[in-house]
């Protein structure tokens, strides 16, 4: 669905935030996008979105060029930014006026996301908090029913129970024929949701791999003592020492997503070299 080839990217004047970048995305996935801030994580999106253009290389989606940006692509992609620019529309009026663009669009499923999600259909879009307009633009992009929905930040401005039905409403909406990308500095907001984790790192991506590959190769716990264990990574934990080890077993842990996040990011190359193992 998507494929990313030899992508350099930066902005003038500065150094490259991508280096001959590689990535392919399917359809039937749940992706994870994790990196540290200002790693380019938002860049990365909007080149796959053909919101920005590369130095060199290209973004295919369905191996058209995003960057010629034709209609058959945008209408089959939908990017939730971080930062929201809401019209003086309420919800009713906002769907009148751009669901057209999207020939998939559903309004019934509209008007269930954001009863689900309790936003007030005849409030002013730029009148609501901060919140409330994420949780609009997320109905909305859950009801274009496009092929590939991009995620920025979206848990920002959520309460806990609307993050609870934000990942019960992203699990329901995810088909076979459907990709969805979530990038987040919110680790935690991930749990239980994604499928594949992606993590961008020193102008690459470190990691592209389901959870139950890395589960397979990694055991995630929280041990009292660690001292004769053949721990790769550890950082204390109020009953001890959470750590990452080899999985020896062959049983699978949870994936803790925030201690290998931490592990990558602080230089453990052991971890890496495990995922990469063939």
């Amino acid at each position: 669905m998507i494929e990313i080839k030899s992508l350099s990217f930066g902005y003038p004047h500065k150094p490259l935030l991508f280096k001959d970048l590689n990535l392919q995305l399917a359809q039937g996935h749940i992706y994870g996008l994790l990196g540290k801030n200002g790693a380019g994580k938002s860049t990365l999106l909007k080149n796959m979105t053909g919101l920005a253009f590369p130095v060199k290389g290209s973004c295919l989606y369905n191996a058209i060029n995003v960057a010629n940006r034709p209609v058959s692509v945008l209408q089959d992609i939908y990017f939730i930014a971080e930062e929201l620019f809401m019209p003086h529309l309420t919800p009713v009026q906002f769907v009148a006026n751009t669901a057209g663009f999207y020939p998939q669009f559903s309004q019934s499923d509209f008007y269930h996301y954001l009863k689900a999600l309790d936003v007030d259909i005849d409030s002013v879009m730029d009148k609501q908090s901060y919140g409330q307009q994420k949780k609009a633009m997320i109905a909305f992009g859950l009801a274009t029913n496009t092929g590939l929905l991009i995620m920025d930040e979206p848990t920002n401005g959520l309460d806990i129970p609307s993050k609870i039905q934000f990942r019960k409403l992203i699990a329901s909406v995810l088909t076979e024929d459907r990709c969805i990308v979530i990038s987040t500095h919110q680790v935690r907001d991930l749990d239980s949701l994604i499928d594949t984790l992606l993590v961008l790192h020193d102008r690459e991506i470190a990691v592209n791999q389901s959870l139950d590959e890395i589960a397979s190769r990694l055991t995630f716990g929280v041990y009292p003592d660690v001292k004769d264990l053949p721990v790769i990574y550890e950082e204390e934990a109020m009953r001890g020492k959470n750590a990452i080890l080899r999985n020896t077993t062959g049983k699978f842990s949870k994936v803790d997503l925030e201690l290998l996040f931490n592990a990558i990011i602080s230089g453990n190359k052991q971890v890496l070299e495990i995922l990469k193992t063939n």
